[in-house]
């Protein structure tokens, strides 16, 4: 309600109608229905929530909508990423803010890596705060391995399962290709990261997966309207019309054309 009041304030200030802006109160889903099917008043429709809500306005919306916010990120660490930088990286995505939709969700690693990789993450989390891992069979042969490092088997629905809470799961690849072709295959196509010294492995990832966010050597955490310099944030859009990312004011306008002639035909 303050937000909405010193939006209109600052309309008025501009001799623009305070209209233009209105806070609707009735948040009942018999409500939320209604402008689900007010195609002929609505441009768009922006859900903000959980995925279950975000898909069921997909389903049932006559107004356009803009997907925005199921995050499934994911952090690959290469077989030449730096293993104390990979593991603060993963620590961070992960433990950081795990509620919030950039954080990340699971975890891939390249398998010449693995063994020497996985107990430092698990040890390392300790000093922060305790992850329950997900795993694949190597992965998970790993984690038993090792003191006070809780994880379980995955399954399929695991890899593609947002879960906003202090669990990740976590696959082995033998190979890039493998890695962009699990990540493409789960992912929402919010945020992804790679972190390797490969500058050509880094392009590739960068080319080749399908997210709006791709980061090399950096946290997932990053994605976020105010940090990428749009100021305020409407959502990060996961589809790729008519936004995508973070999606600051602008995202909302369109083009309107003004053509002024002396009579010109075509």
């Amino acid at each position: 309600i303050v937000l909405v009041e010193i939006i209109k304030e600052n309309l008025r200030a501009q001799g623009i109608t305070d209209s233009a802006v209105e806070l609707l109160s009735d948040t009942s889903h018999e409500e939320a229905e209604k402008m689900m099917q007010a195609d002929q008043f609505l441009d768009v429709l922006i859900p903000r929530g959980s995925a279950r809500l975000i898909n069921r306005v997909k389903e049932k919306s006559k107004v356009p909508v803009i997907e925005t916010g199921v995050g499934n990120c994911t952090v690959f660490v290469d077989e030449s990423a730096d293993l104390e930088m990979a593991s603060q990286i993963v620590i961070n995505a992960k433990t950081q803010r795990p509620s919030v939709c950039n954080a990340a969700e699971s975890l891939v690693v390249h398998a010449k890596v693995a063994a020497e990789f996985l107990p430092k993450l698990c040890e390392d989390l300790k000093k922060v705060h305790p992850v329950e891992f997900r795993a694949d069979e190597a992965a998970l042969k790993i984690f038993q391995a090792q003191e006070n490092c809780p994880a379980i088997a995955a399954t399929t629905e695991d890899f593609g399962t947002e879960y906003l809470d202090y669990i990740m799961s976590v696959k082995t690849v033998n190979s890039l290709d493998e890695a962009i072709e699990h990540i493409n295959r789960y992912s929402s196509r919010h945020s992804e990261s790679i972190v390797t010294r490969d500058y050509f492995n880094a392009q590739k990832f960068q080319d080749e997966i399908d997210a709006a966010a791709v980061y090399v050597n950096a946290s997932t955490r990053f994605t976020d309207g105010f940090v990428f310099g749009l100021g305020a944030e409407i959502g990060i859009s996961t589809q790729k019309l008519h936004a995508r990312g973070p999606m600051g004011l602008e995202a909302l306008t369109s083009t309107k054309y003004l053509i002024e002639g002396t009579g010109q035909t075509r």
